[in-house]
């Protein structure tokens, strides 16, 4: 498996890998009504955040994406048939080492309210911390994962 910093010829493979999923899946005109579209991710990706996809044989299979001004991680992605075999856990390691070189003592990211969805398991064993229910807004009942600097061994 190969994880690389995304290129802006890769949003469309963004696009087919997040439209991929199962759980927590999402269209393209639903992820558009949350102002995710192609010119969006661009613009994120020539400002304040960073991508990673990850690769088997050439083939993108997962991606990650984080914002350092907003110290988040904003979706990790993993095609169906490459769960369980990695994925997730590398890409999420580029985007933690990533926020945490950016000098944030804390970052987060938001998912599901459903500990038996897939992903709120995922985050709990990589040392996530759920802190609670966001109550407003176009993520009104996500649930809010953090994560500290002194989970990662660093010094503070």
């Amino acid at each position: 498996m190969l994880i690389r910093v995304a290129r802006s010829n890769d949003i469309k493979t963004l696009f087919d890998i997040r439209t991929s999923v199962t759980e927590n899946h999402q269209s393209r005109e639903e992820i558009a009504t949350l102002g995710i579209t192609p010119e969006s991710i661009a613009e994120m990706l020539a400002t304040d955040c960073c991508a990673w996809v990850a690769e088997f044989d050439r083939q993108p299979v997962g991606f990650a994406i984080a914002n350092a001004t907003e110290a988040t991680i904003f979706g990790i992605f993993v095609r169906p048939a490459f769960e369980g075999k990695g994925v997730g856990r590398a890409l999420m390691q580029a985007a933690e080492t990533w926020l945490w070189a950016k000098n944030h003592e804390e970052i987060w990211l938001l998912t599901g309210n459903d500990p038996t969805l897939r992903a709120y398991g995922f985050y709990l064993h990589l040392d996530w911390i759920p802190t609670g229910v966001v109550s407003d807004g176009d993520f009104a009942g996500e649930m809010k994962f953090i994560k500290r600097r002194s989970h990662q061994g660093l010094a503070s």
